[in-house]
């Protein structure tokens, strides 16, 4: 008779069903492999794939679940026919198709993308569309609707995809080139991905307009390679793809060890942040002296700064300084160095092991526990634990 020691665990065998050659397939499959670090009794079987590769199980596979970016309806009823728990990490919806989703939360992504560009002094925005997606129109609409929150419209630019999500290479650039020259600059321009944001950044070559300085450029998702190998690096949407990982592991555990646990419908998972690269590299206002202010609020963060400080490098004074950032942004200079601070903090956080009191002397809070405070009033929650419930890069 086997002792307690001598009986195998009980080993759960997990298929991953994800791209690997994007940062958002990387990143995801990364998520995965940080919660089975955590579980002696899991074994990951994932391969290399392309993003419209189809992605099947191999024939005779016997597994527990399966975490998969389920794109198409042929793959969907394959794994219904596995009988066995999966979990969905694409934003494509399907018919008939009800596996529990842990997915970005692309509406907010939108209305990050407009806070940002927003914040930058823009007044002027666009979309560059794909038509034919559904995810897609959502990502714009939520775009549209954030910037019409905030007093500004928004004029977009559609064009046919080739495969999936990717536009054709055949572009008409020339014709792209001529809407983007017929709008009203400075110009912040929204897209979905890396690729769409590659082809505006041409289009705008072509037509002769500057990058960033006529046009800037912003997309939707990260990815590390193709944004920083364009003509002009991309800034871009850091979404909590790693988390989405994780937070999908977790969801199939639970579905695998409680088989009669009614799982979740959908989880959305917030984006990180902005990656501001070249494209967006710029402040879209045409006063001298808010320019400066700017650029001193922003070049600075751990500085101890008062509202006189930066009245005294913009050359005005306090009033007409308050003055102009409500008119230019609808906030005041402390607001704006409140939100870089916080936006400096949150980064720290997030790519650093540094400690709550360093993250605070960087970051220019006067202590950790006023850096908590600002925390809790802006985005409910303390600095130590966003850190513990949002993966680092």
């Amino acid at each position: 008779m086997k002792t307690d020691s001598e009986v195998k665990p009980i080993v759960k065998r997990v298929a991953v069903l994800v791209d690997t050659s994007t940062t958002w397939g990387r990143d995801v499959v990364a998520g995965v492999h940080r919660y089975s670090r955590g579980r002696t009794d899991w074994q990951l079987f994932v391969e290399p794939r392309g993003v419209e590769q189809r992605r099947w199980l191999p024939k005779g596979w016997k597994g527990d679940g399966v975490i998969a970016r389920v794109g198409f309806v042929d793959l969907a009823k394959r794994l219904r026919s596995m009988n066995v728990p999966v979990v969905n990490v694409s934003g494509i919806s399907l018919p008939r198709v009800k596996f529990p989703r842990v997915v970005s939360d692309q509406v907010s992504a939108a209305g990050l993308a407009a806070e940002h560009l927003m914040g930058k002094g823009f007044k002027h925005f666009a979309y560059f569309s794909l038509l034919g997606l559904e995810y897609v129109a959502e990502h714009q609409q939520a775009f549209v609707d954030s910037l019409r929150l905030g007093g500004h419209s928004c004029e977009v630019y559609a064009v046919q995809p080739l495969i999936g999500a990717e536009p054709d290479w055949n572009l008409d650039m020339q014709r792209l080139g001529r809407w983007l020259s017929s709008l009203p600059k400075p110009l912040a321009v929204f897209t979905w991905n890396s690729s769409s944001a590659r082809e505006l950044i041409y289009a705008c070559i072509h037509a002769g307009l500057a990058v960033p300085e006529e046009v800037a450029v912003l997309s939707g998702s990260d990815d590390d390679l193709f944004c920083e190998v364009s003509p002009v690096p991309i800034s871009a949407v850091r979404l909590g793809c790693e988390q989405i990982g994780y937070r999908a592991a977790s969801e199939l555990d639970e579905m695998m060890s409680n088989p009669d646990r009614e799982a979740v419908d959908e989880v959305l998972i917030p984006p990180q942040g902005v990656v501001d690269r070249r494209s967006t590299d710029t402040l879209a206002v045409e006063d001298p002296a808010m320019v400066k202010a700017l650029r001193f609020i922003r070049e600075n963060p751990a500085r101890v700064m008062q509202v006189e400080d930066v009245a005294r490098q913009a050359g005005l004074c306090r009033r007409a300084l308050e003055l102009r950032f409500q008119n230019l942004l609808g906030r005041s200079p402390a607001a704006e160095i409140r939100r870089v601070r916080i936006a400096r903090a949150i980064e720290l956080l997030q790519r650093t092991g540094l400690s709550v009191a360093a993250v605070a002397e960087r970051s220019g809070f006067s202590s950790p526990e006023y850096m908590a405070s600002v925390f809790r009033s802006q985005l409910g929650t303390t600095p130590l634990h966003y850190r513990k419930t949002e993966p680092r890069g």
